[in-house]
């Protein structure tokens, strides 16, 4: 269920963060944005809360003491690779291809991070069951991708490489499974709070430095909108993040993807079937990831 709600989250926060996109004309900028507006919330929260604060020093002992590596504290860089991966190629090769390319290395790559035990659950080899239950799951979204129209897409002043145009968004879907299994690691210490303020730091870092290329060749956006409902992206990124820290755990990461995948399509559908867009080839995609979940679950077992 926690995996659903992930990916329910997950699907909303792209049409937010894409709505902001648009209206700033930067995809970047807009992801910028709402990691500043998380990161703004969390540090509230901390400040608010000496039991939080605590689990910072949790963390920062383990470090000094070598039981945490401190590398494992980098996962928020996968997120900016993530948002600089969007900006650089969707432009160019399509939602479709960009969603494909980042589900099929993130289940991969879930598969390989699991057999190597990096996240807390432990080592899970991979099987003929869980191999089919990665394909199902890449096979759904490349049903709803396939079925689904392609929205336009705004400029980020990046020049293209096509070189990487595939690679970029693979690579990105590989660097999520390792950032869930990382976020998973730093929450056994420091609680799931304490593991997303890391993220959103890190991320929010990297996301300053590429800005500063990005705005010394389109220059800042002319204007901010006014509505506050575009900028929630980040709140709800705080509140899926913390959930996956906490169910990687339980679950493992090709079980966390499968399940997040399936709450993105799921949401997505609902949000479709509100606007009077619902397809059958959505319903369908649906059902087959679910399926793969299914499977996945049956392999754990």
């Amino acid at each position: 269920m926690f995996g659903f709600c992930i990916g329910a989250g997950v699907a909303v926060q792209g049409r937010i963060n894409g709505a902001l996109g648009a209206r700033l004309g930067d995809g970047v900028a807009a992801a910028t944005v709402s990691f500043g507006a998380g990161l703004i919330a969390l540090l509230i929260a901390f400040a608010c809360s000496s039991a939080l604060r605590a689990r910072i020093t949790e963390v920062r002992v383990a470090v000094s003491q070598g039981s945490l590596p401190a590398w494992q504290l980098l996962g928020g860089l996968c997120g900016a690779f993530f948002v600089a991966a969007q900006g650089l190629t969707i432009a160019a090769i399509g939602v479709t291809a960009f969603t494909v390319a980042v589900v099929a290395g993130q289940l991969l790559s879930s598969l390989v991070v699991d057999r190597l035990g990096l996240a807390p659950n432990g080592r899970t080899p991979i099987t003929p069951w869980r191999l089919g239950a990665a394909a199902l799951g890449i096979t759904g979204v490349l049903l709803s991708a396939a079925g689904s129209s392609t929205p336009t897409t705004v400029t980020t002043g990046v020049p293209d490489i096509p070189a990487l145009l595939i690679v970029l968004p693979a690579l990105a879907g590989i660097f999520l499974a390792w950032q869930q299994a990382v976020n998973g690691r730093v929450a056994t210490v420091g609680g799931p709070f304490t593991a997303t303020l890391i993220n959103f730091v890190v991320g929010l870092t990297a996301l300053l430095l590429l800005d500063l290329y990005t705005l010394s060749t389109t220059g800042f956006p002319a204007e901010f909108p006014t509505n506050p409902w575009l900028y929630t992206g980040g709140l709800i990124g705080v509140a899926f993040i913390a959930l996956a820290a906490v169910t990687v755990g339980m679950i493992g990461v090709l079980l966390l993807g499968l399940t997040s995948v399936a709450g993105q399509l799921v949401a997505a559908a609902l949000l479709d079937a509100a606007e009077g867009k619902l397809s059958a080839t959505a319903i369908l995609s649906c059902l087959i990831v679910l399926c793969a979940v299914v499977v996945a679950s049956t392999a754990r077992r």
